[in-house]
């Protein structure tokens, strides 16, 4: 069970760090601004919706540190590893090799591409 003075408290926290008002808040996650207002004074809880509004609008966030505390805000971020992947212009039918950073070289088994219809079209190596 979410307890309301604790959730609007990491509500709050949440308004401080991207130094937003409750209006702007409200304004950026696309909520009545007198949502916000009951969830701050403790009135409601939060729906469903209005969480998901919330962690979709800023990546920082945490579901289960807005949710029960638990876990950080912002979230530490970590710097993804960039891969190179080399590849070849030969013939579809020919393996492809891809190699990246500490890893042995791979070779593609197969390739489905989905189209916005509904259909899709797959490519798949014949020489292993």
């Amino acid at each position: 069970m979410i307890n309301s003075t604790e959730f609007a408290n990491r509500l709050k926290k949440v308004m401080d760090h991207y130094q937003l008002s409750p209006s702007s808040f409200a304004d950026k996650i696309q909520v009545q601004r007198s949502s916000i207002s009951h969830l701050l004074s403790g009135r409601n809880k939060p729906s469903l919706d209005f969480v998901l509004k919330v962690i979709k609008e800023f990546d920082e966030i945490e579901l289960y540190w807005l949710l029960n505390g638990k876990g950080n805000f912002p979230i530490k971020s970590t710097t993804p590893i960039k891969t190179k992947i080399q590849v070849s212009k030969k013939n579809i039918n020919e393996p492809t090799k891809i190699l990246a950073p500490h890893q042995t070289e791979k070779t593609i088994e197969r390739i489905v591409m989905f189209y916005t219809d509904g259909t899709f079209k797959e490519f798949i190596n014949q020489k292993k």
